[in-house]
């Protein structure tokens, strides 16, 4: 009877590089939260006005008012695209949280 033998699976190895691209993921999601803070205009606020409308927008559970969040970031996001995008890439809607995070920062479905 012939034996073979499995090859030892780095649980260590392995870990570190979840671990690793657990931290990358978290960096990218911050690096482009910050740069939502900064498109809008929000980096205008003080820390603690920013701080408080994002607590209200969480805590909101008024469907409607969601929406209607929703629907202005869609219209941010497509002016912002037709005034950067050259004219064959118009309309085309360029989400970078989706990149790194199931939420949307406009979408409405995150944790606004």
């Amino acid at each position: 009877m012939e034996t073979t033998m499995r090859k030892q699976r780095d649980f260590d190895a392995e870990l570190k590089a979840l671990e690793d691209k657990a931290r990358e993921l978290k960096t990218r999601k911050v690096q482009q939260l910050g740069e939502l803070v900064i498109a809008t205009g929000a980096d205008q606020l003080s820390t603690d006005e920013l701080a408080g409308a994002l607590v209200a927008l969480a805590e909101t559970k008024d469907a409607a008012k969601r929406e209607a969040w929703a629907k202005r970031g869609v219209t941010f996001f497509e002016s912002r695209s037709r005034r950067t995008a050259p004219a064959s890439q118009r309309n085309v809607r360029s989400d970078p949280a989706q990149q790194g995070s199931s939420q949307s920062p406009a979408g409405g479905t995150g944790s606004q």
